[in-house]
């Protein structure tokens, strides 16, 4: 199984938007995204690194929303 990137929210905000989600909503540090019934969240931290976990979820809610 290939590494996942090292990606940090502003990122993976780009790959979100991209793909066709729209922000719906921010709650403190936290934007949702939302897209054909797939919610993404993305904490949104100043220079850091997102989780390995977060990187998969974002894959698997780009894959699901096409």
């Amino acid at each position: 199984m290939p590494k996942l990137p090292r990606l940090t929210a502003s990122e993976a905000e780009k790959l979100l938007l991209k793909a066709g989600f729209k922000l719906i909503r921010s709650k403190g540090s936290h934007r949702i995204y939302f897209k054909n019934n797939v919610r993404m969240v993305i904490p949104f931290h100043a220079g850091q690194i997102l989780h390995p976990k977060i990187v998969k979820q974002l894959e698997q809610a780009i894959e699901k929303a096409e």
